[in-house]
């Protein structure tokens, strides 16, 4: 819309021609996505405690998260709010990138929204039951896979990139990159869903990650870059650093509130939504097993719940973990909540420092 708005102007003032440049739009966006959160977070905290929008709590859980209970949650909304104005504010609108990444976004926090309305409005614990919860992202997950599936315009758009080696690439075939693209968007959603359940410890992690990824859609959007580099080029994908960095800006804005203390929770709707983004980034640029890597965390505390549950029913109820998913094993342990929520965000820095390089060590 501005982007519209600076092309029009830059015919009779040159200095608008600044705007056309995608790392000055990334940045605006932070700073933007940043702003909304910071003016509108208040009113929203005060809306949904207002309404008796609260988060329950396990009573399985570690007793020191009994003190979390009526603290406001569905602030998720405010994050993809930030998101979606400043993305459509600052972005290409004319770029399909966008439009495919903002509607998984959409779609999976809309996903998230009625199971967070189910369980703390209407009071039901189960919220939205779990086999129409993953129907419902399925389709948005395989309606994304398809759509980036059957409109690439290039072999490389559905080659799997093994990062440290500059020549190697896997071909995957229509059939094989839809498959994995569901797997990714889906699997990251719900990863990001089973790591939001201290305060801070998802939304940190989802900026940072959310950061990297804008410098590699700058990447492989800049055919130079791409060719010194030896990532693939991806016409239109420099556009999602655009994207990547609204994502970043609104997740830090949402920390503010969220940091211990936390003031609000962003429920499934953001956790879903970000989730799912992240993932849809990380397959146009080609860079999967990148965002596995930096993305170890969310790897980790999906992991020990799978091993948990396996090892339960396979032992008659015993267990590997005292609770999953992996920061409440901690928790239990004698770490306080602020150390592990601090700890894991130095583990996820270290990743991400560690997916950057393979940028360059090719």
């Amino acid at each position: 819309m501005l982007l519209e708005l600076a092309e029009w102007l830059a015919k009779d003032i040159r200095a608008f021609n600044v705007f056309g440049y995608i790392t000055l739009r990334a940045v605006l966006a932070a700073m933007t996505a940043l702003a909304i959160s910071f003016v509108l977070g208040p009113p929203v905290i005060r809306r949904l405690t207002a309404y008796k929008i609260g988060q329950a709590v396990r009573d399985d859980g570690p007793k020191s998260h009994l003190t979390k209970a009526g603290t406001p949650t569905m602030g998720g909304a405010l994050i993809l709010l930030a998101i979606a104005i400043t993305t459509l504010l600052w972005g290409d609108l004319s770029n399909r990138y966008i439009w495919v990444v903002l509607g998984v976004t959409v779609g999976f926090g809309a996903v998230g929204w009625v199971d967070d309305w189910r369980k703390v409005v209407q009071r039901n614990p189960r919220g939205l039951p779990a086999r129409w919860k993953y129907f419902w992202q399925s389709l948005v997950g395989l309606a994304a896979a398809l759509y980036l599936g059957l409109s690439a315009t290039a072999p490389v758009q559905m080659e799997l990139i093994v990062p440290f080696f500059k020549s190697f690439a896997y071909p995957l075939g229509v059939v094989g990159f839809v498959v994995l693209t569901y797997f990714v968007i889906v699997g990251t959603s719900n990863a990001v869903n089973l790591t939001d359940g201290l305060d801070g410890l998802a939304i940190m992690p989802t900026a940072m990650i959310a950061s990297a990824l804008a410098i590699f859609s700058y990447v492989a959007g800049h055919a130079v870059f791409a060719k010194y580099l030896g990532v693939p080029f991806i016409q239109g994908a420099g556009e999602l650093a655009v994207f990547c960095g609204a994502m970043s800006g609104a997740a830090l804005g949402f920390l503010w509130f969220n940091t211990y203390p936390a003031e609000v929770f962003m429920g499934d709707v953001g956790a879903l939504a970000l989730g799912a983004a992240l993932g849809t980034v990380a397959v146009v640029v080609r860079q999967e097993i990148v965002l596995f890597i930096m993305g170890g965390l969310f790897v980790a505390e999906t992991l020990s719940v799978m091993v948990q549950v396996l090892y339960f029913r396979l032992t008659g109820g015993k267990r590997i973990f005292r609770m999953a998913p992996l920061h409440h094993h901690y928790e239990l342990g004698g770490w306080k909540e602020t150390q592990v929520v601090v700890r894991f965000w130095i583990i996820t820095i270290l990743l991400v420092l560690f997916g950057l390089s393979t940028l360059k060590l090719r």
